[in-house]
């Protein structure tokens, strides 16, 4: 009789925390539902504007279905601004600066991480000053070195100064240190590796994670970058998207929102890929190491 009693107490317990766990589930997807939503609601937003005239888009209520001057917009944007010519030079900004970024950033943080040497904290400590500066105190001295190398208005002062920073060095060290172990590094000496092959065969494969992450970050951060651009790029033909978009805003209130939104609309596709494609491969990466 007590064995049987006490088997119920056990059933009735388990069915309980199942009823509980449950609901606990259900009330997480929903909050997560919630977030997306509102996450997703500006996107959402910026494809309702851009399917609308200016007079549209300030009207009240404000209309919340697409509208039909989204081709008008596209025609409009088009004869304003070199929009394919200035999306080209961001792309090859961006491109150029995030796999310099990428090179440069993880093979400091590989010898931070992994090697010790003579000022190896002095440096890591000045470092982390850089690390501290604000950019705008950075663009004075920047412009003036870039006008003695004579690269005001073109593209090389705008790729060489990004082509390495403190952050990177600094994220990729961090994950450096508790991914790649020792071990590995030991083994891979035995076998008659030096330094670089030690890098790009031991070292990269195994924080291909993180590396996906820094390109993400760096990509997007040099595709909205607008004030070092706005100031370096004296030529027209250079100019890049943030740039150009930025020209759209007309005067004494004539500007046209909906072209604008629209321009800010197609701006956002190479980014949308670029996270999709990065996203995919960091997730994919962890997913692989946790299996082994």
């Amino acid at each position: 009789m007590a064995s049987t009693r006490e088997t119920r107490h056990t059933r009735r317990t388990g069915i309980q925390r199942t009823d509980g766990s449950r609901r606990r589930g259900i009330g997480l997807h929903a909050a997560l539902v919630v977030g997306v939503l509102f996450s997703a609601f500006p996107f959402y937003w910026a494809v309702i504007m851009s399917t609308h005239t200016t007079s549209e888009i300030f009207s009240y209520p404000p209309k919340l279905l697409p509208g039909t001057h989204f081709l008008e917009n596209v025609r409009s944007l088009f004869d304003n601004i070199d929009f394919f010519g200035s999306m080209f030079n961001s792309l090859l900004v961006a491109g150029s600066v995030t796999f310099l970024v990428l090179f440069f950033d993880s093979l400091a943080a590989f010898v931070f991480a992994k090697f010790d040497f003579p000022g190896k904290r002095l440096l890591f400590v000045l470092l982390m000053f850089i690390f501290m500066v604000p950019a705008q105190l950075q663009a004075i001295p920047q412009f003036v070195i870039m006008a003695k190398l004579g690269w005001i208005g073109s593209m090389t002062a705008l790729i060489v100064p990004a082509a390495a920073n403190a952050f990177g060095i600094f994220w990729m060290r961090q994950y450096m240190n508790g991914a790649i172990h020792d071990e590995l590094l030991d083994a891979s000496r035995i076998d008659g590796a030096n330094f670089l092959r030690q890098y790009w065969h031991v070292a990269l494969p195994v924080v291909r994670p993180g590396l996906a992450f820094l390109g993400i970050f760096t990509f997007m951060g040099q595709w909205n970058d607008y004030a070092w651009p706005l100031i370096a790029l004296t030529n027209p033909d250079n100019v890049t998207l943030q740039v150009a978009l930025s020209q759209l805003n007309g005067t004494h209130g004539t500007t046209d929102y909906g072209m604008v939104m629209t321009g800010a609309l197609l701006a956002l596709v190479p980014l949308l890929l670029v996270f999709a494609i990065g996203a995919r491969q960091m997730i994919g990466d962890l997913a692989k190491g946790a299996i082994k």
